[in-house]
């Protein structure tokens, strides 16, 4: 029997019970403090929207509230047909936005691990990093088209890819750079080396800014689906507003906003949750937001 296996057989039963507990109420917090979180960007960015319809003395032609995107949805006689024109458009951005999410993503975490290792790396990757950011994506899109296809999976991750990579990156990067270094000390006093303490010390202890990254990566990731959809496929909600702008179909428009405006949120605050419910479990204060 190992000496922690041993420790926790002779531990008190009362004082495990309570440590559970404990765990549970801040796993109840954490989850209750991010619903709330939630519930109150939701109502935010409701009331700014209906603000902005009243207030903006745009036309009621052309500008649609909260109430007139529901009716649409689903208080109008018509509002099936509706939901069911819809769904493909919200369904084909979403998997878009995963092909970037998860490109971009791995990616950040590849290159991340590889500056870490090596310098000279980073010195020479990191300058392409920068330019790729700097540089309007709209400008190099055609570049990207014409190297990888009109329409075609490739160029939606390499433009998804470009708009998650670099807030991932550099928030990856300060994840590995905050290592203890005592640890990574004790790690090379036993003769490991660099990438011994990137994997027993760095990458465990980089878990916050990883979710971190992630979270930043949602909204990034469906920002790269609509310019992907707008600029090669033509597909999805991306494609579509430039149609039911050119022919006029307001509803439409302000629906299709309205609808990628909320799963964004709703994604952001999914890995929000999740990654509360991971830190408290492992043992690890999620960041007070």
């Amino acid at each position: 029997m190992t000496q922690t296996a041993g420790l926790v057989l002779t531990a008190d039963p009362a004082a495990q019970a309570q440590l559970k507990a404990d765990r549970r109420k801040a796993l109840l917090r954490t989850i209750g403090r991010s619903l709330g979180n939630a519930a109150i960007t939701f109502a935010v960015v409701l009331l700014l929207w209906q603000a902005i319809v009243s207030f903006s003395g745009i036309s009621p032609y052309i500008a649609k509230g909260p109430v007139d995107v529901w009716n649409f949805l689903f208080a109008g006689e018509d509002a099936a047909e509706h939901r069911a024109q819809m769904a493909p458009l919200v369904w084909q951005t979403l998997v878009d936005s995963s092909i970037g999410f998860v490109f971009g993503m791995l990616t950040a975490i590849v290159f991340a691990i590889l500056f870490s290792l090596s310098k000279s790396v980073e010195a020479g990757v990191m300058p392409l990093v920068l330019l790729l950011r700097t540089i309007p994506l709209v400008s190099i899109a055609p570049v990207i088209i014409l190297v990888t296809g009109r329409g075609t999976v490739a160029s939606v991750a390499v433009i998804g890819t470009i708009v998650v990579l670099f807030p991932a990156l550099a928030s990856i990067l300060f994840g590995l750079s905050r290592a203890s270094r005592q640890s990574i000390d004790v790690i090379h006093v036993f003769g490991g080396g660099r990438l011994t303490a990137l994997r027993k010390v760095s990458i465990p202890g980089a878990g916050p800014s990883l979710f971190a990254a992630a979270r930043v990566s949602v909204p990034g990731a469906v920002t790269g689906a609509l310019l992907a959809e707008w600029l090669s496929t033509g597909q999805g909600i991306g494609g579509a507003i430039l149609k039911f702008n050119a022919q006029a179909q307001f509803t439409q428009l302000w629906t299709a906003i309205a609808l990628i405006t909320l799963i964004t949120l709703l994604l952001y605050n999914i890995v929000q949750i999740v990654e509360n419910i991971v830190l408290v479990r492992m043992g690890m204060a999620p960041s007070q937001r």
